[in-house]
């Protein structure tokens, strides 16, 4: 089965109208490659206007959304409120909600099963510390991680896992294209042991890490690697060069 490359750019707690307007009028306007699903997630507060502005030309996600429909939790935002605003993907277990939030894997899963209850598309996140992968930890950590999405999805092709050591996001530092192929095979291959071949067949992998417009082309080129989620070059024109790296 063919599965359809998809790009996806986290803006993480970066914009102003005013910059965010050029952004989404150079994605506009710009020629992008037709075979490409293209994703931008600003933050919550932008969704809406950052949705009016692409239209239909571009899907737009939420970075984190609440397990609650609604409730006390100050600060926060449930799945219902991001689709009021124009979402219908939503980015959970991020490296940063894990490491400098400290979420765990156990509410990550309940923001997943919420998540893809109320109809979004889960770009669900995985990835190692730099001390994890020198102890050749890298698919212990990353299983446990998987793990607690698979115990909350019961409709894969509602998922798109992001594959982003946390070693090589805004670091400049990047996996060869050898290495993020070795892990992306390795996790296709656990999803088709543990979930079903049919699953690992169709689902996306994602590659995020210090991804630009130089390194795209050569990690777009490895079999398991069917996408990326772009930090800080998704700020930048070359997010252009990075969708159309196929081109």
């Amino acid at each position: 089965m063919a599965r359809k490359f998809f790009v996806g750019g986290n803006f993480k707690m970066n914009g102003t109208t005013a910059s965010l307007s050029q952004i989404t009028e150079r994605l506009v306007t710009s020629d992008l490659d037709k075979n490409v699903e293209v994703v931008v997630a600003p933050p919550s507060c932008y969704l809406n206007p950052v949705k009016k502005s692409l239209q239909d030309k571009v899907g737009v996600a939420a970075q984190n959304t609440h397990e609650a429909a609604k409730g006390a939790f100050t600060g926060e935002i449930s799945n219902e409120m991001a689709q009021d605003c124009g979402a219908t993907y939503v980015i959970l277990g991020h490296s940063e909600r894990r490491h400098v939030f400290g979420e765990s894997n156990e509410q990550i899963g309940k923001k997943t099963k919420a998540a893809l209850e109320a109809g979004l598309v889960v770009i669900a996140c995985i990835g190692e510390k730099e001390n994890e992968r020198e102890a050749g930890d890298t698919m212990s950590v990353c299983i446990k991680q998987l793990t607690a999405f698979k115990e909350n999805i019961s409709d894969w092709s509602k998922v798109v896992i992001a594959y982003e050591p946390v070693w090589a996001i805004g670091t400049g530092k990047v996996a060869t294209p050898e290495i993020a192929q070795e892990t992306h095979k390795d996790i296709r291959k656990w999803i088709s042991d543990n979930i079903g071949a049919d699953v690992a067949n169709s689902v996306r992998i994602l590659y995020g890490g210090s991804v630009n417009g130089k390194n795209c082309k050569n990690l777009s080129q490895q079999p398991d690697i069917d996408g990326f989620l772009v930090g800080g070059a998704s700020l930048k024109p070359e997010f252009v060069d990075i969708i159309n790296c196929n081109l």
